[in-house]
C-alpha cells in the first residue's frame, strides 16, 4: 500500500448527523494509520459542528445540498472545488448517486465506495457493505479494499468535543454534579423522526421515579426543534428537572453529555455523541430496531425495546404510527427504564466502557 496514497486524504459523510458520528472512528482509523495524512472531512451543515471538534480531523468542508449547493450547479460547484485541493485518495460510505458524482467530477484518482451505493460504477475501487453488522463496522469496511480487516480496527471515537476544552454550559453541569456528589441524570426526548420518540408522559414519569429513587439531578437535553417537547416535560416537572434545551450549541454538546453519570435517549444523534463519549447510555427504540446497525456501540449501554412484529415500519422510523397504535413507543414504561439506569449507576467505578462492542439488548 503506498504511503503516498494516503498523503492528501477525503472522507465524505452527508448524511444525518448521527451517521457522522458513526463515520469518527473510520477518521480515527486512518490518522492513527497514516499519522502524517492531511484529512479532510465532507459533511453537512449539521455535521461540521460536531467534525470541527474533533482532533483527528484537519479540514472540514460543508456540502450544504438543500441549501446554497442545491442542485446540479451546486453539485458541480463543490466537484470544482474538491478538483483545487489535489486528494489523492477518498472515501465515502454514503451511498447516494450525489456522493459518487461529486467525487469522480472532483477528479480524485482512487476513490472508495460501497457496492450496494446508486453510483457504484463512479468508484474505482468497491466495498461489499456488511448488512447485519454496525454502522461503525460498516464504515471501518471500507479500509478493506487495501487489505486492512476491520477486526484489525482499533474502532475508537477519538478526540470528540475535546478541540476547545470546556464550555461554560459543560462547567455549569460539573458543578451541578459536585454540588452534594448527587447524580447527574440526562434525559434526550427528541429525535428527527415522531415515531422514534418516547413520549412526554414516559419521560416525566421517569424522571419522578429517578429522583425519589437517587435524589439526583435530571437535566432535559434538546436542540431548538426539541424545545416543545422539553417545555413539556419541564412543566410537568417542575423543580425536579433543570431544562437546558436549545441553551447551548451542537459544538457544545459532545463536552456537556460528558459531565453526565447516565444518559437516557431516544434512538438520534446524541444517543451515539454520547457514546462517544464513554457516557453510559440507556437508549430507548421505539419504531426503530438494533439491527438496522445504529444502536449504541459501547458494552457500558443499555437498549430498551418492545418485541413487536411491526418493527421496525422502517429505515428511519416515521412520522406517524403506520397501524395508529403506537405501541412500541406507549410499551415501554418508566420502570423499565428506572431499571436500566439503576444497572448504569451500580456498575460506575467497576469497569471502563469499551467502545466497539454490544451493549446489553433488553426486551420489556
Amino acid at each position: 500500500m503506498a504511503t503516498a496514497q494516503w498523503e492528501n486524504v477525503l472522507v465524505l459523510q452527508t448524511s444525518f448527523l448521527g451517521d457522522t458520528v458513526l463515520t469518527l472512528p473510520l477518521l480515527t482509523e486512518i490518522k492513527h494509520r497514516f499519522p502524517r495524512a492531511r484529512l479532510t472531512f465532507f459533511c453537512s451543515p449539521l455535521g461540521r459542528e460536531i467534525a470541527e471538534s474533533c482532533i483527528v480531523i484537519d479540514d472540514v468542508i460543508v456540502d450544504d445540498k438543500k441549501g446554497a449547493h442545491r442542485g446540479w450547479s451546486g453539485l458541480w460547484r463543490q466537484a470544482l472545488s474538491l478538483r483545487q485541493m489535489a486528494f489523492t485518495l477518498a472515501l465515502t460510505p454514503h451511498k447516494s448517486l450525489r456522493s459518487a458524482l461529486i467525487l469522480y467530477l472532483a477528479r480524485i484518482p482512487c476513490r472508495v465506495g460501497f457496492r450496494q451505493s446508486k453510483g457504484w460504477f463512479l468508484f474505482n475501487r468497491l466495498v461489499d457493505r456488511p448488512a447485519g453488522r454496525h454502522d461503525v463496522e460498516r464504515n471501518l469496511s471500507l479500509l478493506s479494499a487495501f487489505g486492512i480487516a476491520t477486526e484489525d480496527c482499533q474502532r475508537r471515537f477519538d478526540g470528540v468535543g475535546t478541540r476547545d476544552g470546556q464550555t461554560p454550559v459543560d462547567l455549569e453541569l460539573l458543578g451541578m454534579k459536585k454540588a452534594g456528589a448527587r447524580p447527574l441524570i440526562g434525559v434526550n426526548p427528541g429525535s428527527v423522526w415522531a415515531t422514534k420518540r418516547w413520549d412526554v408522559k414516559g419521560y416525566t414519569q421517569f424522571i419522578k421515579l429517578v429522583k425519589a429513587r437517587w435524589n439526583c439531578q435530571v437535566v432535559i437535553f434538546g436542540g431548538p426543534q426539541d424545545a416543545q417537547i422539553a417545555g413539556a416535560i419541564k412543566e410537568a416537572c417542575g423543580s425536579d428537572c433543570i431544562n437546558l434545551a436549545a441553551k447551548f450549541t451542537l459544538r457544545e454538546l459532545p463536552a456537556a453529555l460528558g459531565a453526565l453519570d447516565v444518559f437516557v435517549t431516544n434512538d438520534s444523534g446524541p444517543m451515539h455523541i454520547a457514546v462517544a463519549r464513554g457516557v453510559p447510555t440507556v437508549a430507548l427504540f421505539c419504531a426503530t430496531t438494533p439491527a438496522l446497525g445504529f444502536y449504541p456501540y459501547s458494552t457500558d449501554a443499555v437498549v430498551l425495546q418492545k418485541d413487536l412484529p411491526c418493527r421496525p415500519c422502517s429505515s428511519h422510523g416515521g412520522r406517524r404510527c403506520p397501524l395508529g397504535t403506537e405501541d412500541c413507543i406507549q410499551l415501554i414504561r418508566p420502570e423499565h427504564v428506572l431499571q436500566a439506569v439503576e444497572s448504569l449507576l451500580k456498575r460506575r467505578g467497576e469497569k471502563k466502557a469499551v467502545a466497539g462492542c454490544q451493549p446489553e439488548f433488553v426486551f420489556v
